[in-house]
């Protein structure tokens, strides 16, 4: 009996092994499905962990980008800003020292200047050149100065007065100057030399008056002077006023004082060109009004001024 139930199972028995084994299958089933939730939930502290280290790689960026970006248009503005220095319109009042010859010229000028910028005051002071410079080297204030020669300008530059390099911006010659009417009847170098003829030359150091001797060695003439002037237009007066008979003086001056003289002119081959420079002084106290003015020499409107008293053109 023992071994008959052993071949034969009970109904009970052979009805719970298939429920274990179906149990079994439950229970990994149930297993495998509750363990995805696991894995997923395993995983969000990796997102987190994602979503944490973003904003400390995004952020930093965003800032460099945006502290990066305003300097980029600072260095920029200066740079347009340089680009346009001629359309920043100069102000304020402005010293020009200028040689005698230039009188009619340079008021003629500083006019024209002012009208092209309102905000500008000329104030013009007309000497010989050599005084000028003592002026300066005195202390004289002034922001420009425009020399009859180079030899004055270049001891300026010698005493650290000047501070841009001088432009020659006009040029001139000389003649001789003689009453109206011209009493005595001089037609050449060699009729001052006569005794009987009085004399006016520019000073030593005056550009005039070294011109002066400079042509008379290169005629190979002595003319001893009855006085000596300052300036051109002191010599050009005594002229007028029969106070003397001749003198030597810019082809400009004569221009300028017609009606009471005349002129007599000195052969080429004897004759010389006056270079006048034209500077920006150290001391100035409206640099840029002076480099615009000391600019304007050289337009074709202060030039067409220039050659209306006639001066001669830079090249």
């Amino acid at each position: 009996m023992h071994n008959r139930l052993r071949r034969n199972p009970s109904p009970i028995a052979r009805s719970v092994k298939p429920l274990m084994l179906t149990l079994a299958v439950g229970m990994s089933l149930l297993a495998t499905f509750l363990g995805t939730p696991v894995a997923r939930a395993s995983s969000k502290p990796s997102a987190t962990k994602q979503a944490n280290s973003k904003p400390a790689t995004t952020k930093p960026a965003a800032t460099k980008r945006a502290t990066t970006k305003p300097v980029t248009t600072k260095v920029a503005a200066p740079a347009s800003a340089v680009a346009r220095p001629s359309s920043v319109p100069v102000r304020g009042a402005l010293t020009v020292f200028a040689a005698t010859s230039l009188s009619a010229s340079f008021t003629g000028i500083a006019a024209a200047f002012e009208r092209a910028n309102p905000a500008v005051s000329v104030k013009l002071n007309f000497a010989g050149s050599s005084t000028l410079a003592a002026q300066i080297q005195n202390g004289a204030q002034a922001d420009v100065f425009a020399s009859a020669d180079v030899t004055n300008m270049e001891r300026l530059q010698t005493a650290r007065l000047v501070k841009t390099e001088p432009t020659v911006f006009t040029r001139n010659t000389l003649m001789m100057v003689v009453g109206k009417g011209n009493p005595l009847r001089i037609r050449t170098l060699a009729d001052l030399s006569s005794p009987d003829v009085l004399v006016a030359l520019g000073s030593p150091g005056v550009p005039v008056g070294d011109y002066a001797r400079q042509i008379f060695d290169r005629a190979g003439v002595t003319v001893v002077p009855k006085t000596l002037e300052s300036n051109v237009a002191a010599i050009v007066n005594k002229v007028a006023l029969r106070e003397i008979d001749a003198g030597i003086v810019y082809v400009t001056d004569v221009a300028i004082d017609d009606d009471r003289t005349d002129g007599i002119a000195i052969p080429r081959s004897q004759n010389i060109i006056a270079a006048y420079p034209i500077a920006t002084l150290s001391d100035s106290r409206n640099r840029a009004a002076a480099a615009a003015f000391t600019a304007f020499t050289r337009s074709t409107e202060a030039q067409a001024i220039l050659a209306k008293y006639k001066f001669l053109p830079v090249s």
